[in-house]
């Protein structure tokens, strides 16, 4: 595997380096296991697209703290797996899970770096591919680096028509804070939730039969209202710091009553959606 890598990346990802490799990366590192809980339902179907096969060798992109990568070589015995993000606070937790597993973690854009031609079987991804500045030019590098027949299977969110937790989150906070909708082509959660667009990007990069399936799934935020209500407000932190005193009183507890609403035996939970998107090199 590539261990020894030499981060290069695209001025343009540079504030996205910042956050994920800043405080941000290290809240989500802090708090994988909340992270990994949260979208459990989707990863049997995930994995199931990925089909990994013993002796292929996948590349998870934006991998976190490692969970689908390790997923993936307990399940294709003899396969391997490299995992890269931007967080090198994440990537410090992969390692640690990896244990003696076929799995290796690094930190690269994969937006520009080289991993050779056709180094791969299958590129792979949860919710790690809706953040490059450019996706034209990263889907691009990931097709060379993706053998003839190899596959992608990459799971991304659907608008925030479809993700009941993101309109309730901001709902609370813009009651606040207003904030203006991101624009669709800008590195954010809904990046690649336009089928058409995302089709278009694909077979410009070299991918075909392309493929959308809808899946919908609950998010989990916490055994309770106070524990998932201060989960969102540390990974929100960033639109807290906008706030006066008052201000962040009142979110937090706009907050609080979401999740108190959405409270059941088994912890909270809110609505989304994603596309599970898979395509052919």
């Amino acid at each position: 595997m590539m261990d020894d890598m030499t981060l290069e990346i695209d001025p343009r990802n540079a504030r996205i380096l910042r956050d994920w490799d800043g405080e941000h990366g290290a809240y989500w590192a802090e708090h994988s296991a909340t992270y990994n809980a949260s979208v459990a339902l989707y990863q049997p179907t995930l994995l199931a697209a990925i089909g990994a096969q013993p002796g292929e060798r996948i590349l998870d992109v934006g991998c976190g703290s490692g969970e689908l990568a390790i997923d993936v070589v307990r399940q294709a015995p003899g396969a391997t797996a490299l995992g890269v993000d931007l967080s090198t606070a994440q990537l410090a937790v992969a390692r640690g899970r990896a244990g003696g597993l076929p799995a290796s973690f690094v930190q690269a854009d994969a937006q520009v770096h080289d991993f050779g031609p056709g180094s791969f079987d299958v590129i792979a991804s949860r919710t790690g591919t809706m953040f490059f500045a450019d996706p034209a030019m990263a889907f691009a590098n990931l097709a060379r680096a993706t053998r003839p027949g190899g596959r992608l299977a990459m799971l991304v969110w659907r608008g925030i028509e479809d993700n009941e937790w993101l309109r309730e989150f901001f709902g609370a906070i813009g009651r606040v804070l207003p904030m203006p909708p991101p624009p669709p082509d800008a590195p954010g959660p809904f990046t690649l939730s336009d089928p058409d667009r995302v089709r278009d990007v694909l077979h410009g990069a070299g991918w075909a039969d392309v493929v959308f399936a809808a899946c919908d799934e609950p998010l989990w935020f916490g055994p309770d209202a106070g524990t998932a209500t201060a989960f969102v407000v540390g990974q929100m932190r960033w639109l807290f710091d906008k706030l006066d005193d008052a201000g962040k009183r009142q979110a937090e507890a706009n907050l609080h009553e979401v999740m108190a609403a959405h409270a059941g035996e088994d912890g909270v939970r809110l609505g989304s959606g994603a596309w599970l998107i898979t395509a052919r090199r």
